[in-house]
C-alpha cells in the first residue's frame, strides 16, 4: 500500500485593503479543488493562507477612515474569511502576516541572510513628502509625463503613451496623498543580494518546478541579469522593523510570502501531529505548492525560493501559475457591472455554480480564464442539472415507489460501471496536474453515456408494462450507481452537492476508491432536489447590483474639496420640508435570511403598518433588542424592491459603521404616528 503524501498548498494572500472579488476567487476555488482532491484520496493535505496585512496603503486607508491599521485588518480579515467559507473553500488555517509568528520568522530569515553575507546596505535618494513626513513609493507620486506631457500620471509610468521612467523625471510632481510638491531626500536602503543565487535560479526554475511557459519567462529575467531588491521601507510604515535597525521596516514583499510558513506555525501550534520543521526543513520530504496569478511570479520564482535557500529551508515543489479572469471576453469593468464581488455574486447565485465553471476553464496554461456570463448559465443547467442531478431525479421515484427506496442486487449495466471505473485513471491524473477542464470534460462525458443508456431503458416506459417491474428496479438502481459515481467524481469541485447526495444515497462521506464498489441491497433516503437551474434574471440582478456597488463607491465620502468642509451639499429648506418624518414603533425585528447586513423592521406609524429592510445587523446581533422600541421613520420615501421583498420608507441611524451604528429614537413621551417637525 502505497504511504500518504504529506502536501503543504497555499495560495497568495489577498491584501487587506479591499474586497475579495471574482477575479480573486478564480485562484481559491482552484486551490481549494485540488486540496479537496488529495484529501479524497487519502493524503494528508494541509491548506493554509492568511491575509497580507503590511505596507503604506493600509496605514493611509486606515488613517484616512480614522482607525488604527490594525482595526482596519481585523475588519477586513473578517469580510474575507466570510466570503472564502461562502464559497466553500475550506482553509485548515487563515491566518494574518501581522502575526507574531510571521515577525519571528521574518526577522529570523533576515538575520540568517544577513549573517551570510546575502544584505547589502547603501543611500537612496527618493523624494519625501515633506508635509506627511514620509518617503513617497511610486504609486503615491504624480506629474507630468516627461515623454508626452499627460498631466496627472502616476510616478513610474504613463497610463497615456505608455512610456516607463523614474519618479524624478516627472514634470511638476506632486503627493497623491497631500498634494504637497515633494522634495528629493536620501535614506540608508537595505538589500538582498539576489544575484548571488543566480546559479541555483537557473538551474530550479527549470527543474520541472513550474509550468513550461513560466519557466521561459523566468529565463528571459535570468539572462539579462538579476539586480539586488531592496527590502526597506522608512517609517512612518505599517510592518516589521527590521532588527537593529531602529526606524527601517521590512518591505512588504519580504514578509508576505513568509506568512505562508507562519500561517503553517500557527496551525502546528494548534495541532500537535504537525511538524514545523518535517515540512519547512531543507531535506524535507513533504511537498510544498504555492498556487498564484502570473503577475507576482517573480516573487515567487526568484526572490522567494532565493531567501529560502540563503536561510537554509527547503524550496518549494511546484508553482501552479495561472491567468486572469475576464468577464464576456474583456477586462472586469465596474461600468458594465462586471466588476464582481464576492459578496455581490453570492447574494444572487450558489457558490457551486462557479466553482463548477470555474473548473471546467482552468487547465495547466496561464492563460486568461472568460466568464461568459450566457455561457455560465448554459454549461451549468446543461452539465450539472440536466446531466449529472437528472440521473438521480430520474430513478430515485421509481425505486421508491417499486421498492420502498430500496436498491435491489441487480447490476443491469455491468459494461458502463466497468467503463466509469476504467476512466478513473484518466480523472486521476487530470486532478493531479490541475488540468480540471479536462477532468470535467472526461466526467461529463460519462454523464452522457448514463443518460444515453438511461434513455434508452427507458424505466418510465417499462413501469407501465405488465411484469417489467424488476427490470425497472435494475435499471433505476444501475442509474443511482452511476450516479454515485460522478458525484465521487465531481466532489472536490461540488462539496455541497456531494453531501446532499450522501444524503440521499446513505453512505458515509465518499473516497475517491469508493467509485470501485457497487451498492447493492441499499436503502436510500428520500430525494430532495440537489440542485436547481440558474434563472437569468439572477445574472442580471447581479450584473446590476454590481453597478449599484459602483454607486456607492463613487459617492462622495469626504475627500477632495469636501475634505475641506466635511458637510455634504446644502439643500433648499423646501426639500427638507418635504421629508415626512414620523415616530415609529417597532413591532418585530429578525434577520433576513441570505443576507449580509439586513434586518427586517416591522413598524407600527399609528394608522398603518410598514415593512422596511435597514443595513443595521452588525450593530444590533439580537434583533429582538429592538422590538418594542420608537425610532424615527422618513415615511415618504419611495418603496423600494429588493432580492428579499419591498422596503417601504427608511428608519434613522448614525455612526462611524459596523458595530457603531445607531438607531435613532425620540425622547419618551412620543407616540407612534406623530410627525416630527
Amino acid at each position: 500500500m502505497t504511504e500518504p503524501r504529506k502536501i503543504l498548498v497555499t495560495s497568495a494572500l489577498p491584501y487587506a485593503n479591499g474586497s475579495i472579488h471574482l477575479g480573486h476567487m478564480v485562484e481559491y476555488i482552484q486551490t481549494d479543488i485540488w486540496v479537496r482532491f488529495q484529501k479524497m484520496r487519502g493524503n494528508q493535505a494541509i491548506y493554509v493562507c492568511a491575509d497580507d496585512a503590511h505596507g503604506s496603503a493600509i496605514m493611509l486607508r486606515a488613517e484616512k477612515e480614522g482607525i488604527t491599521s490594525e482595526q482596519l485588518i481585523d475588519n477586513v480579515r473578517a469580510e474575507h474569511t466570510t466570503d472564502f467559507a461562502d464559497f466553500l473553500v475550506d482553509f485548515d488555517n487563515y491566518h494574518s502576516t501581522h502575526s507574531e509568528e510571521n515577525r519571528a520568522l521574518s526577522s529570523s530569515i533576515y538575520t540568517k541572510l544577513r549573517d551570510a553575507g546575502h544584505i547589502a546596505t547603501r543611500p537612496v535618494t527618493q523624494y519625501f513628502d515633506p508635509d506627511k513626513q514620509m518617503f513617497l513609493a511610486d504609486r503615491f507620486i504624480k506629474g507630468t509625463c516627461p515623454k508626452c506631457a499627460a498631466e496627472d500620471q502616476y510616478g513610474d509610468n504613463c497610463e497615456s503613451c505608455g512610456a516607463t521612467y523614474s519618479p524624478t523625471e516627472l514634470k511638476n510632481p506632486k503627493s497623491a496623498i497631500s498634494g504637497a510638491t515633494p522634495v528629493l531626500k536620501e535614506s540608508l536602503h537595505y538589500f538582498f543580494k539576489l544575484p548571488n543565487f543566480e546559479a541555483m535560479l537557473k538551474e530550479w526554475t527549470r527543474s520541472g518546478a513550474l509550468q513550461e511557459s513560466v519557466a521561459n519567462k523566468i529565463a528571459e529575467w535570468l539572462d539579462a541579469g538579476l539586480q539586488e531588491w531592496d527590502i526597506s521601507r522608512d517609517a512612518p510604515y505599517f510592518g516589521f522593523e527590521i532588527p537593529d535597525a531602529p526606524g527601517k521596516y521590512f518591505y512588504v514583499w519580504l514578509d508576505a510570502p513568509i506568512g505562508y510558513m507562519a500561517s503553517f506555525k500557527n496551525l502546528c501550534a494548534r495541532r500537535p501531529e504537525l511538524d514545523f520543521d518535517a515540512f519547512w526543513n531543507k531535506d524535507s520530504k513533504a511537498e510544498l505548492y504555492h498556487f498564484i496569478g502570473k503577475d507576482i511570479v517573480n516573487f515567487h520564482a526568484l526572490f522567494w525560493p532565493a531567501m529560502l535557500e540563503g536561510a537554509g529551508y527547503r524550496k518549494p515543489t511546484a508553482l501552479n501559475v495561472h491567468g486572469y479572469l475576464t468577464v464576456n471576453g474583456q477586462k472586469m469593468s465596474k461600468s458594465r457591472g462586471t466588476f464582481i464581488k464576492a459578496r455581490t455574486y453570492l447574494d444572487h447565485l450558489q457558490p457551486e455554480y462557479l466553482r463548477y465553471y470555474y473548473a471546467s476553464k482552468l487547465s495547466r496554461s496561464v492563460d486568461d480564464l472568460d466568464l461568459n456570463l450566457e455561457d455560465f448559465v448554459q454549461k451549468v443547467n446543461s452539465d450539472l442539472v440536466g446531466k449529472v442531478v437528472n440521473i438521480a431525479s430520474r430513478c430515485a421515484g421509481f425505486i421508491h415507489k417499486g421498492n420502498a427506496g430500496k436498491l435491489v442486487a441487480a447490476n443491469a449495466a455491468p459494461e458502463l460501471f466497468a467503463e466509469f471505473a476504467a476512466a478513473a485513471p484518466s480523472i486521476t491524473d487530470a486532478y493531479e496536474n490541475r488540468d480540471f477542464a479536462r477532468a470535467m470534460r472526461e466526467i461529463m462525458a460519462l454523464a452522457d453515456r448514463a443518460n444515453a443508456w438511461i434513455a434508452d431503458k427507458a424505466p418510465w416506459a417499462l413501469a407501465k408494462q405488465e411484469g417489467k417491474q424488476d427490470e425497472v428496479q435494475a435499471v433505476c438502481a444501475a442509474g443511482v450507481n452511476l450516479f454515485r459515481q460522478l458525484v465521487i467524481f465531481l466532489k472536490p469541485v461540488l462539496p455541497q452537492l456531494a453531501a446532499a447526495a450522501e444524503a440521499f444515497l446513505n453512505v458515509a462521506p465518499l473516497t475517491w476508491d469508493d467509485h470501485k464498489v457497487l451498492l447493492a441491497d441499499h436503502q436510500l433516503n428520500p430525494f430532495n432536489p440537489l440542485m436547481t437551474r440558474i434563472e437569468p434574471a439572477k445574472i442580471e440582478a447581479m450584473v446590476a447590483a454590481s453597478k449599484e456597488d459602483l454607486a456607492a463607491a463613487n459617492a462622495p465620502k469626504g475627500n477632495g474639496e469636501l475634505e475641506k468642509d466635511p458637510l455634504a451639499a446644502e439643500i433648499a429648506f423646501d426639500a427638507f420640508a418635504a421629508v415626512d418624518l414620523r415616530i415609529a414603533l417597532i413591532e418585530k425585528c429578525e434577520f433576513v435570511e441570505g443576507a449580509d447586513k439586513l434586518l427586517r423592521l416591522t413598524l407600527d406609524i399609528g394608522d398603518a403598518k410598514r415593512n422596511v429592510f435597514s443595513g443595521i445587523k452588525s450593530a444590533y446581533p439580537d434583533p429582538a433588542q429592538l422590538e418594542g422600541r420608537l425610532t424615527l421613520y422618513v415615511a415618504n420615501l419611495a418603496a423600494r424592491k429588493m432580492k428579499f421583498g419591498v422596503s417601504e420608507g427608511m428608519v434613522l441611524a448614525a455612526g462611524p459603521g459596523g458595530e457603531e451604528i445607531y438607531l435613532l429614537s425620540p425622547d419618551s413621551g412620543a407616540k407612534p404616528g406623530q410627525r416630527v417637525k
